[in-house]
């Protein structure tokens, strides 16, 4: 039995017939053990038996008087809560009853941005990895091979294909081993500096190699890597859950007899291949379709929904379609998948692409469909613990999940998956688990970007999400022809995109397609988080010439015609 307190902020109370009213209320509720309402402090104080009721239900209770309503859970540092264990007398406790204050299961950015603050805050820490190297999937399988293979691909193209008259277009071939030799090289060397030194000598952090599988809510145990326990148990005050994701595999006919490649896989390849057929049409499968296209690929995209990136507004999916097309990249849209086969060196998709049957033929497949939570094994069934979509980790605002020692960050919670997220979450988790108070998770400004030639870059809203807010907006579009840094680059591809509330003049959010357009996010992400008025933003100093230069002319844009400004225009 787990007993937990917790203190509600309660709404509506006027005397103490209402605390009389709500203490009623609460009568017969199996599992509550105890329970004092104060009128004069507005709150309630309740213990419960986690097992047979929880904190929901205490709430929906007290709220369903229709007199009274419970605001909010006011943090007073108790363990029992899974608040923060701030009472150093309480940590000394638990940890003798521990082997250690934090167990981390995984390995990746998540796993070791929790465990370097956690040290900081002088905790003893464990981090169990299996699986992907120590770094997980960004820097192993991830962001940095992928984001420098896509580099060496724009540079190719970029020779091949000049923007620029007086140069002559060249016929550069690669050296595709070199490419992964190079890629490869990247890899281990960051792996080695930001990874293995960061904890090497951190008398706080213990790292080992193996499985884990929770238990009880302060225990793992370890396994082989057939599963198989070896006995061997590690207990911890807190755990968190850092295991990541993986590709999402859909449930074709034939796909696993065919053999397929994802990206962990996709970058391990010794020859180029002749014909790359994706299946998906997101970031992962768009990034690496026009990474193989320039690298000298011929490029099928299957997209299931009618368009590309179809989480975005029609005008960002449908002008970068153009912009791949033109690069000799097949895309297509309203795409079934019916079945897949081999045959020698060649794979063949039945599809029916928009009612019509057709086969496609290649010579490798690869499948970026999403991604699932790596929550398979890891005991979570053995604490109930809830999970969301493909097998994600379901947590509150604080990256807790139901049972309140145990935490989730990173990809597992299948909330942003982003490096950088990741290493924020995990980082707040550690914090709310032993700091002195609980701080909500927030991700309102949260810049992210597609590498596509040119780039996908946004942050806050777009205008479905301005609608469905209730916002009053209005938007700016430029063109990057109205650019005077493009136009002199000779690559005008794309637009800058702003969109503000109307009654305040403050920015809600941005979509930008340029070539380096990622390099823009950031002043935006200042005006929006700070409150920066479009008329501040028109008013600051941008140097001509510079990309920068177009948000302030996608600023002054809400209110003149962009055709009618001068290159010095303010």
């Amino acid at each position: 039995m787990t007993i937990e307190t917790i203190k509600l902020e309660i709404q509506g109370m006027t005397c103490d017939d209402c605390v009389t009213t709500i203490e009623k209320k609460l009568e017969g509720l199996e599992g509550l053990k105890s329970k004092s309402v104060s009128y004069p402090e507005h709150s309630g104080l309740f213990s419960f038996d986690t097992e047979k009721t929880s904190k929901e239900e205490i709430i929906e209770r007290i709220n369903s008087t229709g007199h009274y309503k419970v605001v909010e859970e006011i943090n007073n540092g108790k363990n029992g809560s899974g608040k923060s264990v701030n009472n150093e007398s309480e940590q000394k406790t638990l940890l003798q009853n521990s082997d250690y204050n934090l167990i981390i299961i995984g390995g990746g950015s998540a796993a070791f941005s929790a465990a370097i603050k956690a040290s900081e805050m002088e905790k003893n820490v464990l981090m169990i990895n299996e699986g992907l190297p120590i770094g997980g999937t960004c820097v192993n399988v991830g962001c940095v091979p992928s984001k420098t293979l896509i580099r060496t691909a724009e540079q190719l193209h970029n020779a091949n294909h000049p923007n620029f008259t007086g140069i002559t277009p060249g016929e550069n071939k690669i050296d595709f081993k070199e490419v992964i030799r190079q890629k490869t090289e990247l890899v281990e060397d960051l792996r080695q500096k930001k990874y293995v030194d960061v904890i090497s000598g951190d008398p706080n952090v213990t790292v080992i190699k193996g499985r884990a599988k929770i238990v009880d809510k302060n225990s793992v145990v370890l396994r082989t890597p057939n599963g198989e326990v070896n006995g061997e148990t590690k207990t911890g005050q807190v755990i968190l859950i850092a295991t990541g994701s993986s590709t999402f595999i859909p449930d074709i006919p034939g796909l696993k007899e065919s053999g397929y490649l994802i990206n962990d896989t996709l970058y391990e390849l010794q020859e180029l291949p002749e014909h790359l057929i994706i299946i998906g049409g997101r970031y992962i499968a768009l990034e690496n379709a026009q990474m193989f296209a320039r690298l000298g690929s011929k490029v099928t995209v299957l997209q299931r929904s009618n368009r590309i990136i179809p989480t975005e507004m029609p005008d960002i999916s449908g002008t970068l379609t153009d912009y791949l097309r033109e690069e000799g990249i097949e895309i297509k849209t309203g795409v079934k998948i019916q079945s897949v086969s081999k045959n020698g060196n060649k794979v063949f998709v039945n599809t029916s692409v928009k009612d019509k049957y057709e086969i496609i033929e290649g010579t490798h497949l690869l499948v970026a469909t999403g991604r699932k939570g790596n929550t398979d094994n890891v005991g979570l069934e053995n604490l109930g613990i809830e999970l969301h979509g493909n097998g994600f980790i379901k947590t509150d605002e604080y990256n807790r999940t139901n049972v309140s020692n145990i935490f989730a960050a990173g990809d597992v919670t299948g909330e942003h998956l982003f490096v950088y997220t990741a290493a924020y979450a995990a980082a707040l988790a550690v914090e709310n688990a032993f700091g002195e108070s609980l701080k909500e998770k927030d991700y309102t400004v949260l810049p992210w970007v597609v590498f596509t030639d040119p780039q996908i870059a946004g942050v806050g809203m777009d205008e479905d999400q301005a609608v469905k807010a209730g916002i009053n907006y209005d938007v700016s579009k430029i063109e990057l022809k109205d650019v005077p840094r493009s136009l002199a680059a000779r690559n005008t591809k794309g637009f800058i995109k702003l969109i503000r509330n109307k009654e305040n003049d403050k920015l809600i959010g941005a979509r930008i397609l340029a070539s380096e357009g990622s390099e823009l996010l950031m002043e935006i992400s200042l005006a929006i988080k700070f409150g920066i008025t479009v008329n501040e933003l028109k008013q600051m100093f941008h140097p001509y010439l510079t990309l920068s230069e177009g948000i302030k002319l996608a600023a002054i844009t809400f209110d003149k015609d962009v055709n009618k400004l001068s290159c010095c225009a303010v």
